[in-house]
């Protein structure tokens, strides 16, 4: 692998950790249309990422630059990683979709060459984005570290790759996703760092209608009125969307395995399974209500505030009850 500036490699990283690091086939670049939903978070992110990225000239001006750190948090299964994906597809920019077990290693110090691998490899495919889901695990508070010093080493790394005197990030957004940001340690939100943050919220009713219709519209299905499917899923995560549709999808395979007769999922039966299921965001939700009333004092979680409370009505719990 060549690099534009092989004097910013550093050279005790090793040629297998600067070639384990591969951005995804641009054969499946995605991009916004393939989002079922989530238009006010669209909307931010193409102000505040793909606009620099498209018009760098005209942000330089006011002396912004694209890149820099996003925090994606929210409930489990609503979509960081596929929106992250996008967003990538949005810049038109090699994607690194990094998962945890690639940067920790036993070793002492391998943990730390890894992060620098990764993003001179990073730096090297810019513009890039690079995701690094669980963030909370990478980016732990070091209070809850339990004195481990290798943890602490590679926090500090990380930071130093993130805004470090001698780096050169223009051009290179690092995307964290987490369902705790409040386990995240505070280093990783100052300026220059994940000082951005985006709440990816459960799909609300069109999202829903919009992403059942894209589980379905290729499955051998009955005319569905996706406006009250929508309706009998709320609280549903994406994950449990594409778990209500598998599940339907079996069930009609099962039933022509059987009969030998031709079956179509039908709007009963998608209704029938719906109210067997228990939505995946509700404890993660109860955990936020708890947050905002109890950690909030700083507004770091007022976009989360503000989305709870358009879905208890504007109704606001008193010590801790609903």
């Amino acid at each position: 692998m060549s690099y534009d500036n092989p004097d910013a490699v550093p050279n005790q990283v090793t040629e297998y950790q600067l070639t384990r690091f591969e951005p995804a086939n641009l054969k499946y670049r995605i991009t916004f249309e393939q989002v079922g939903g989530l238009d006010e978070l669209k909307r931010q992110a193409r102000l505040k990422i793909i606009e620099p990225f498209r018009n760098p000239e005209l942000f330089k001006k006011f002396k912004k630059q694209a890149g820099g750190g996003l925090l994606l948090y929210g409930p489990p299964g609503c979509g960081k990683t596929w929106f992250a994906r996008a967003l990538a597809g949005e810049c038109q920019a090699a994607f690194f979709n990094v998962a945890i077990s690639d940067i920790l290693d036993m070793w002492m110090g391998n943990s730390e060459k890894n992060l620098q691998a990764l993003f001179a490899t990073a730096r090297a495919h810019k513009p890039a984005v690079i995701f690094i889901d669980e963030m909370d695990a990478l980016g732990r508070k070091r209070e809850l570290l339990r004195h481990s010093s290798g943890m602490s080493n590679m926090i500090n790394q990380f930071l130093a790759e993130m805004d470090g005197i001698d780096t050169n990030n223009e051009n290179l957004l690092v995307i964290g996703a987490t369902n705790a940001p409040w386990d995240v340690d505070s280093a990783f939100r100052r300026p220059g760092r994940f000082d951005r943050t985006l709440l990816v919220p459960p799909p609300d009713l069109s999202a829903r209608s919009s992403i059942l219709q894209q589980r379905l519209e290729e499955l051998p299905i009955a005319s569905l009125n996706y406006a009250e499917l929508a309706e009998a899923t709320t609280g549903f995560s994406g994950a449990d969307l594409k778990g209500l549709v598998d599940q339907a999808s079996e069930t009609v395979l099962e039933a022509i395995l059987e009969s030998g007769k031709d079956e179509k999922i039908t709007q009963a039966l998608l209704l029938e399974l719906a109210k067997s299921i228990q939505p995946s965001t509700l404890e993660w939700l109860d955990l936020a209500r708890n947050v905002v009333e109890y950690a909030n004092q700083g507004g770091q979680y007022q976009e989360l505030a503000d989305f709870l409370e358009t879905q208890s009505g504007g109704k606001k719990r008193r010590m801790g009850f609903f």
